[in-house]
């Protein structure tokens, strides 16, 4: 009797445990648990992070002690010290300031903006190189749709292929700008313009030093009007002014 009697009140508290942590639930940013290593933050600070949200959230307290800290987190004063002062130093983290005018008391609490506005620019970041992608991945598709050339093998992928873009961003140094894909795709599905004559374009915007898209269009409009439309043309067109130059 004594036995199911210890075993159904271990069964009524477990269930009260669970019912008070499912009301004592701390949001935490996924995004934290993602990037924390890529923003250069190391497994223990993520976790006194997580820890100064969890106290705000559910127990109300914007600056816990380190005492209140080292209880939760396992770490000496120290060691925690020396870890919220990185953190502050780093952008992380802020202590600010306010005044209870009711009771005229001035209290401290831990600024966690800092965090957040480093999140969100990583997270749109990734957005703009996510879009950067699948639009790569439309204007190589549709190219190759419009010329009926098969998509390479994989194997031929891994290879270095003539691509507008890889080649642009290898003479630019840079990724290309979403704004700067699409007027890539403009010369080519608008303007209609040859990759080999785009690519001769940029090839005469680096051997006069201004690569730039504006300069890079200036060429490309120019020799629309003068009917060069191929690169025989071009390099037939180039020469000749190079030659009256002289």
């Amino acid at each position: 009797m004594n036995n199911a009697n210890g075993a159904g009140e271990s069964i009524s508290w477990a269930a009260g445990a669970s019912a008070g942590m499912n009301q004592g639930m701390a949001v935490i940013p996924y995004a934290l648990l993602r990037y924390y290593h890529i923003l250069g933050m190391n497994s223990s600070e993520c976790i006194l992070m997580i820890h100064l949200l969890g106290f705000q959230q559910v127990e109300h307290k914007g600056f816990p002690s380190l005492e209140e800290l080292q209880q939760v987190t396992g770490a000496s004063a120290e060691v925690l010290a020396m870890t919220l002062q990185k953190l502050m130093k780093e952008g992380f983290l802020g202590i600010d300031e306010h005044v209870d005018e009711e009771r005229g008391i001035q209290y401290e609490r831990y600024n966690l903006s800092g965090l957040y506005a480093k999140l969100g620019h990583l997270l749109a970041k990734e957005n703009e190189e996510e879009a950067v992608r699948a639009a790569k991945s439309v204007v190589h598709t549709d190219s190759m749709n419009r010329f009926n050339v098969p998509a390479p093998s994989k194997a031929v992928s891994e290879q270095e292929e003539r691509n507008l873009f890889s080649i642009f961003e290898k003479e630019f140094g840079r990724p290309l700008s979403p704004m700067e894909l699409e007027t890539i795709s403009g010369w080519v599905d608008q303007d209609r313009y040859p990759d080999e004559l785009i690519l001769l374009a940029l090839k005469e915007a680096v051997f006069a030093g201004k690569v730039h898209f504006r300069y890079i269009d200036r060429i490309l409009l120019e020799w629309s009007r003068n009917r060069v439309r191929t690169a025989q043309d071009a390099k037939a067109y180039t020469q000749k002014f190079r030659n009256i130059g002289r």
